[in-house]
């Protein structure tokens, strides 16, 4: 799954729609376009993003395709968001880093502890300096 077209995917309001949709019904372009109030060509062009971006699996039914989400989809991204959100702040460590300029004083970390070069390094030139 490539989570960057995936977002941008479900980032438009209209394409949000359709995937509410689909989750509680499978519906085929025109159904859709009804339900929504758009052109046929409008949805399909939504279709085309969701589809490409792998959130949507078409089934063929006579002359008409239907759609379902592709619910895996979903639920991975959901485990990218989660995992996205579980990562751990960590503390400026000047030293670790091998472009830092400055030496690692044990009280650097303390809040206000910190000498001007390390806050610039670590925080910006324009770093709020309580």
């Amino acid at each position: 799954m490539n989570t960057m077209q995936v977002l941008k995917a479900m980032a438009n309001e209209t394409r949000m729609e359709i995937l509410t949709l689909l989750l509680r019904h499978n519906y085929c372009v025109r159904a859709l376009a009804n339900e929504l109030d758009f052109s046929e060509a409008t949805i399909s062009q939504h279709l085309k993003i969701l589809r490409e971006a792998g959130l949507l699996i078409g089934e063929k039914r006579g002359y008409f395709m239907h759609y379902d989400v592709e619910k895996t989809a979903l639920i991975e991204l959901a485990r990218e968001i989660e995992a996205l959100a579980g990562i751990e702040r960590e503390g400026c460590h000047p030293k670790l880093r091998s472009d830092c300029p400055v030496e690692l004083k044990p009280s650097c970390h303390k809040k206000g502890t910190c000498d001007e070069e390390t806050i610039e390094f670590c925080h910006g030139k324009e770093a709020d300096r309580e």
